[in-house]
C-alpha cells in the first residue's frame, strides 16, 4: 500500500453513510453492487485505472489493468476492507492525475453525497484518455427504497443516510452526454423491500429473480457504464455529383492514379 499526503479535508457526510453499510441492508448492497462491478470492468483495458472512493469494497478485482489506485480521504484510509495494492489521498473534484492519463474510473456511490457533482465530472473529464471509460453506481430513487426515503425525510427515520441527495438515472445520463460520453451498458439491481433485520432482508431473498424479470427499473441501485468521445472526422458516404458540381469540381475527373497502369516496382528490396 502507497500513500501520499494530500491536502484534502474528510468529508462529514462519511461516518453516518459508513455506518450504514455496516448494517444488513448495507452489507446486501455492497455484495450485490461487487457482482455487478466484477462484471462491468473485466473486459476494460488499458495502463491505469482509479476507483475513487468506497474503501468498503474493490471494485476493481476483476479487472486486469496494470495500475489500479483506490483513491479516498485520509479519514476513510482505517475503513478499506478489501485488499487494494495501490492507495492514495485525494478529492474528487481536485483529481491529482494529469490530463488524459486514465483509462478506467469508477464512482460507487460518489456522486450522491458530493457537494459539486457536476464539478466532480468535468475533473474526471480532464483525466481521463479518449475512449477511456467511467462506471457509476447510485441508488434508484424510482425505487421502493426511494420511496420509502422520501417518505421518510417527513415522517420516521431515514432508510438511508439523510445526507445523501440521491439521483436518478435519467439525470446521471443528461449529465454525461453534455460531456459527449457515449452510453454503452447499465443494469438495476437489489429488488428486495427496504427492511432493517438480517433475516427480513434474507426472507426477501426470492424478490431477486422476481424483479430482475419483471419489474428491472424499479431496482433499489443502478450501475451505469459510459465511453468518453472526442470529435473527430466521420465518414458520410459519397458525394454526389450535382453537389461536386456546384462546389465548382469536375466530378468526371480522372483519378490520381490509374489502375490500369503499373506501378514502378524496384528489382531490389529497399531500393
Amino acid at each position: 500500500m502507497i500513500t501520499s499526503p494530500s491536502n484534502s479535508s474528510p468529508s462529514p457526510n462519511n461516518q453516518s453513510w459508513f455506518d450504514w453499510l455496516e448494517s444488513p441492508p448495507g452489507q446486501y448492497i455492497l455484495n450485490s453492487e461487487q457482482a455487478l462491478f466484477n462484471s462491468a470492468v473485466v473486459d476494460v483495458f488499458g495502463y491505469n485505472a482509479v476507483q475513487i472512493g468506497l474503501p468498503q469494497m474493490n471494485t476493481l478485482q476483476e479487472n486486469r489493468i496494470p495500475l489500479r489506485l483506490l483513491m479516498v480521504n485520509r479519514d476513510d484510509l482505517p475503513h478499506i476492507k478489501s485488499p487494494v495494492e495501490y492507495v492514495i489521498e485525494g478529492i474528487a473534484d481536485e483529481l491529482p492525475f494529469a490530463n488524459n492519463s486514465i483509462d478506467l474510473i469508477v464512482l460507487p456511490h460518489v456522486l450522491e453525497f458530493a457537494d459539486d457533482p457536476h464539478q466532480i465530472l468535468r475533473e474526471i473529464d480532464r483525466v481521463l484518455i479518449p475512449e477511456g471509460r467511467i462506471i457509476i453506481s447510485g441508488f434508484n430513487p424510482a425505487s421502493l427504497w426511494g420511496a420509502r426515503q422520501y417518505l421518510s425525510r417527513v415522517i420516521g427515520k431515514p432508510y438511508l443516510p439523510r445526507e445523501g441527495q440521491f439521483l436518478s438515472l435519467i439525470q446521471v445520463k443528461d449529465w454525461l452526454q453534455l460531456l459527449d460520453y457515449s452510453l454503452d451498458r447499465g443494469h438495476f439491481a437489489c429488488y428486495r423491500l427496504p427492511l432493517r433485520s438480517e433475516r427480513g432482508m434474507q426472507r426477501m431473498a426470492f424478490l431477486e429473480k422476481m424483479g430482475n424479470r419483471w419489474w428491472p427499473i424499479f431496482g433499489s441501485i443502478f450501475l451505469i457504464s459510459a465511453v468518453k468521445r472526442q470529435p473527430g472526422i466521420r465518414l458520410v458516404g459519397r458525394i454526389p455529383k450535382q453537389r461536386l458540381s456546384n462546389l465548382g469540381l469536375n466530378p468526371a475527373a480522372n483519378p490520381a492514379v490509374n489502375p490500369s497502369t503499373s506501378l514502378p516496382v524496384s528489382s531490389k528490396m529497399g531500393d
